[in-house]
């Protein structure tokens, strides 16, 4: 039987990321956050208004998002509750917030080379994504229940590196080898065995990438795809009032 409950927080379970970016003195923050969701090559993180790594992004517009798996789930330990701003804000203060100037040393990271950004990606993490800032909205502030100020930032994948295991094929993640690391109401998981094969599995993933595609169905998805973006172009509601 349901009945209604009000929890403090909806953390229902989603990856882990470990957000690589550049302070204002050159140096690498790497903030964890697990508010984050795809669509194609697309990304919405969800953050603190406050942290260091939305003044980053709003500065330089670019970050590594690091993939955590199973494995690094020590490391993500030692990051939490801490913070890249030296002036810790007073909320997170009371959070039990603390400053670490040195976040990769802190969590046992090897800094690797980015191709097409600054920030440095993770050698530990077994997927790096390395994007660009798209957007920065207000989120959250018609919401009398939401603690903190938050923003929703929105972000373009320009390259991504994974490591050789996880892959079954050209350019195709085997989903029976990744485990990404999961938070569920603050507590770490892993997912467990695969409960079944997916309807929507069915048929060739290339199908979700029609920019490979080559001759006339090609064209043809492209231009269908082209026609429906224009019929359903979502507006934006209140684009004209000042953003964050």
């Amino acid at each position: 039987m349901h009945r209604e409950f009000e929890p403090a927080i909806h953390y229902w379970g989603t990856p882990v990321v470990l957000i690589s970016t550049l302070n204002s003195d050159g140096s690498t923050n790497i903030a964890p956050m697990s508010s984050a969701w795809w669509l194609g090559w697309s990304c919405m993180l969800g953050l603190d208004a406050s942290s260091q790594t939305v003044a980053n992004l709003r500065r330089q517009g670019q970050c590594v998002l690091n993939l955590a798996g199973a494995e690094n789930a020590e490391a993500v330990n030692a990051l939490a509750r801490t913070t890249g701003a030296s002036k810790v804000p007073l909320h997170k203060k009371a959070l039990g917030y603390r400053y670490e100037s040195n976040k990769a040393q802190k969590g046992g990271f090897e800094l690797l080379e980015s191709l097409l950004v600054s920030p440095s990606r993770l050698l530990q993490c077994p997927v790096h994504l390395e994007a660009e800032v798209t957007g920065i909205r207000p989120f959250g502030g018609q919401d009398p229940r939401f603690a903190v100020p938050a923003c929703a930032i929105e972000l373009r994948i320009l390259k991504a590196h994974i490591e050789e295991e996880l892959l079954a094929g050209p350019d195709r993640v085997d989903a029976d080898s990744w485990h990404p690391l999961l938070m569920s109401f603050r507590h770490l998981y892993t997912r467990g065995a695969k409960l079944l094969d997916s309807r929507l599995a069915r048929g060739e993933e290339a199908q979700y990438a029609p920019w490979k595609g080559r001759g006339p169905k090609a064209w043809a998805t492209q231009a269908a795809l082209s026609w429906s973006s224009r019929k359903y172009r979502v507006k934006e509601e209140g684009a004209d009032e000042e953003t964050i």
